[in-house]
């Protein structure tokens, strides 16, 4: 029998990819491209999560990260939206 190591789930590594691309868009002078990109990584990592229940593939933690960090995005996206307005 051999034994077969996990692997980080797909929808959970992009999760983490949007949520980093939303902290680089927002804090790049794109806040609205950084309210998407923030949206985006949230189902992502809810979808990864889900995965991660699989024993073959992993990226549970992963996925908690991205949405967290997604959510504390979508805060900071929309400081961001609001500091274009005023300034």
């Amino acid at each position: 029998m051999t034994a077969m190591g996990q692997k980080t789930g797909t929808l959970a590594i992009a999760a983490i990819i949007a949520a980093v691309a939303s902290y680089l868009f927002t804090f790049s002078g794109h806040p609205i491209l950084g309210l998407v990109a923030a949206g985006l990584s949230i189902p992502l990592g809810i979808f990864g999560f889900v995965a991660a229940i699989s024993p073959r593939t992993g990226g549970g933690i992963v996925s908690t990260f991205a949405i967290v960090l997604g959510a504390i995005a979508v805060i900071v996206a929309v400081l961001g939206i609001i500091g274009v307005i005023i300034f």
